[in-house]
């Protein structure tokens, strides 16, 4: 469904990633694991169209991403729940969760869409009407999620969803990830939380210094030496 070939971008000059090659099948859900700076928000930011990538080839379901210009890479069945959520605080829950089905593709289907992030999150539903940058940060965490999946998605982007999250919020996150992933959504989710990804997803790739240093089923990266000592503080 999605695949990168030699795919390089940064700022200003500066290399963010380089030669970036990947594949993600239809179902599938991947993880792209890595210290912070290594290049993980950039590679989401650029499959995106968020920022334009310098080298390489970009295709999602056999449609070139680089020569997509941004706003229309969503209609490729691209959703990007971005890191810190970014909703519109002063809008309501509901508000929010609008904005996602904009898409032409998406709008005959809202009614339908609304009801199963509402099923999938109840506590949105029960709380539809409040502002919401009055939420707590798992809260706003669900409603960035539910506000990507309004417009059917084929993908979902996942930016360190346990960002700034309780470790109790942390765990109920990574089984929303599971969730949406058991319902058949391609998920490709950036992560620190190395251990706690892995449980979740099928593969992995390991991203330093903006290369691909590791590729792997999630058991292999558990059992990676170089992931263990790393990442995760656990020797041989």
């Amino acid at each position: 469904m999605l695949e990168l070939s030699g795919v390089a971008a940064g700022y200003g000059g500066f290399p963010a990633i380089s030669d970036v090659s990947l594949t993600i099948a239809r179902g599938e859900s991947v993880a792209v694991i890595g210290a912070n700076g290594a290049g993980k928000t950039t590679l989401l930011r650029v499959i995106s169209g968020m920022l334009p990538a310098t080298a390489g080839a970009m295709t999602m379901a056999g449609r070139d991403l680089r020569a997509t210009p941004p706003h229309k890479v969503i209609e490729t069945g691209i959703a990007h729940v971005p890191e810190n959520r970014h909703l519109f605080p002063g809008l309501s829950v509901e508000q929010n969760l609008r904005m996602g089905g904009f898409i032409r593709s998406a709008r005959a289907h809202f009614d339908e869409r609304l009801a199963y992030v509402y099923d999938l999150f109840p506590r949105l539903k029960e709380r539809r009407m409040q502002l919401a940058g009055t939420m707590s940060g798992g809260e706003q965490q669900m409603c960035a999620i539910g506000r990507a999946l309004m417009s059917s998605p084929k993908l979902v982007l996942f930016d360190e969803p346990s960002t700034g999250l309780a470790p109790v919020v942390v765990e109920q996150v990574f089984d929303l990830v599971r969730r949406i992933s058991g319902d058949g959504y391609t998920v490709l989710i950036v992560e620190q939380n190395v251990k706690q990804v892995l449980q979740v997803v099928d593969r992995a790739y390991l991203l330093e210094v903006g290369r691909i240093r590791e590729r792997g089923s999630s058991a292999e990266m558990l059992a990676s030496e170089t992931v263990r000592q790393s990442y995760m503080g656990l020797g041989a």
